[in-house]
């Protein structure tokens, strides 16, 4: 029978017992065997100092392997992983590098892969593009988190600033009541100053479904500070895409580490801040929020004066059931800008009416219907 159908085992016992025997030239065996005399010198160098045992199937492992991870290096790797359960790869070789560990992502994902802390087909391939604003606090994406898993009505608010991914609120307040909103808000603008811009959905507390225009308390409050408001999801392509990734990233957390039911803003607050001052963003070329935002140059006044609309404007006000008399009608606009002033613009037969730099109405001067407008623009006008 040819060796080479045979058990490597029996091959070698063959051998062995042959060249011991000397029952054919020892070049004659290794070619009838085929294998090198080297080889069969080492087999049966190992069978005369240990017998059968000697001539078992070794290990072709490396005793030293000088490109395998060092055992103190997957031990950090290891520990940053548990430390940040829902980071990748490509986060982790950031904080690693600042510890003085360095190593590939390709390295970090295979140590990874061995202490089955991670699935092969989690990882991911960077995104090639992205959109976003140009300058800080130039918009502000807000919503809340759904409540799975927060045992609660809603999750948490969150509020991120669009350029930076700045994180300026994360908290539990458990309701979509205004007020409640509002509070986070003030505190938020007393500290870090106010956007340009904000960016919600249409839900409770910043939109009203039985309004005309949609707005509410809590959305005039914001217009009064001159904040230009949009809204997504409805009548409008943007979507809160910032904000929503980062609730998933939230979610990850949430599932791979666990948060206190009963007292969870103490965890929200830590994870607030790993957010902003540890955690690498791909989008800010690996650095952190904390690193590119800065406080906005607009300061909060709790206390506004009426809104300055450009000279020359036609500015009329609202009456005390939110109706409009222009035009030689009575116009629906919200219960919400009762008393305050708003600016008309006519454009042909329909007329565009703003609240501060926000639009809020269209009015159609030819079917003398009141409108939620198709896109929420800026007034060109205002400063």
């Amino acid at each position: 029978m040819p060796w080479k159908t045979m058990d490597v085992e029996e091959q070698k016992v063959r051998f062995v017992v042959a060249a011991t025997r000397q029952e054919k030239s020892f070049s004659a065996l290794c070619q009838e065997f085929g294998i090198s005399r080297p080889t069969g010198c080492l087999w049966r160098k190992r069978y005369q100092e240990a017998g059968l045992a000697g001539i078992a199937e070794h290990s072709r492992r490396p005793r030293q392997s000088p490109t395998r991870t060092t055992a103190e290096l997957e031990r950090c790797v290891v520990q940053m992983r548990q430390r940040y359960p829902d980071w990748g790869a490509r986060k982790l070789q950031l904080l690693l590098a600042r510890e003085k560990v360095e190593l590939t992502r390709s390295t970090i994902h295979r140590v990874l892969l061995r202490h089955d802390l991670v699935r092969d087909h989690d990882r991911h391939s960077q995104a090639t593009s992205r959109f976003e604003r140009g300058a800080l606090n130039e918009l502000w994406q807000m919503d809340f988190k759904s409540p799975k898993g927060w045992n609660a009505a809603v999750g948490p608010l969150s509020v991120l600033d669009d350029h930076s991914r700045y994180l300026l609120v994360l908290q539990a307040v458990w309701s979509a009541h205004g007020e409640l909103v509002r509070e986070q808000l003030e505190t938020a603008f007393a500290r870090c100053g106010v956007p340009q811009a904000m960016l919600m959905d249409h839900g409770i507390p910043w939109w009203s479904a039985r309004a005309p225009t949609g707005v509410t308390r809590l959305t005039v409050w914001l217009m009064k500070q001159g904040i230009q408001l949009h809204w997504s999801g409805f009548r409008h392509p943007q979507k809160q895409v910032k904000v929503e990734r980062f609730h998933g990233a939230l979610e990850r957390a949430l599932q791979a580490r666990g948060a206190p039911r009963k007292e969870p803003q103490p965890w929200l607050d830590a994870y607030r801040w790993e957010h902003n001052h540890v955690r690498p963003h791909e989008a800010l070329s690996m650095q952190t929020p904390a690193s590119v935002w800065r406080k906005s140059e607009r300061s909060y006044d709790p206390h506004p004066a009426r809104w300055q609309y450009p000279t020359g404007a036609h500015v009329l006000k609202v009456g005390s059931q939110g109706n409009l008399d222009a035009y030689g009608a009575r116009w629906k606009i919200a219960k919400a800008l009762r008393g305050e002033w708003v600016q008309l613009e006519q454009v042909e037969q329909r007329v565009l009416v703003y609240y501060c730099r926000t639009l809020v109405r269209e009015l159609d001067l030819k079917s003398r219907c009141s409108t939620a407008v198709e896109r929420w623009l800026p007034n060109p006008d205002a400063e």
